[in-house]
Parts: structure tokens; C-alpha cells; sequence
């Protein structure tokens, strides 16, 4: 329901809603890709165990997100 309404006021502002699936993207670094449960620490730290990239761990979450809806974006404009 709620993505329904989500849609539907980013199309009445011009928008598109492209949901993405948030899992593990707060366990992924945002810069080497590299996934574990170890790099996130405590709730609001991300620190990467392979590259040493730290972050606060809702950015490090964001950007996964934002590049996964932008893949998926470009996907859809490649088919």
C-alpha cells in the first residue's frame, strides 16, 4: 500500500518510483562492494573490513540503494 501511494505522488511530480530490495545494502561497502556482517560494527557505524572504508551506516546503505535503482533505471531504458 504504501508504495502504491508513494508512486503516485512521485508521478504527480513528475517522478518514477523504482523500488529496490534493501537487503544486505547496510553490509555492503559502497566503495569496494565487498559484503559481511562484520563491516557493520554497531547500528550507525559501517566500516568495510576489506577496503577500510567508514561511513556512517545509513549513507553507506544509501548509496547502495541509489545505484541499484539507477541500474535497474538504465536496465529498463536498455530493454
Amino acid at each position: 500500500m504504501f508504495l502504491t501511494i508513494l508512486a503516485y505522488k512521485a508521478e504527480s511530480a513528475g517522478r518514477t518510483l523504482i523500488a529496490v530490495n534493501p537487503a544486505g545494502t547496510s553490509r555492503t561497502c559502497s566503495r569496494c562492494g565487498h559484503s559481511a556482517r562484520e563491516n557493520r560494527a554497531t547500528q550507525a557505524e559501517f566500516a568495510c573490513t576489506a577496503c577500510g572504508h567508514a561511513a556512517h551506516a545509513d549513507v553507506n546503505a544509501a548509496v547502495n540503494i541509489l545505484r541499484a535503482g539507477l541500474a535497474l533505471r538504465n536496465a529498463a531504458q536498455a530493454a
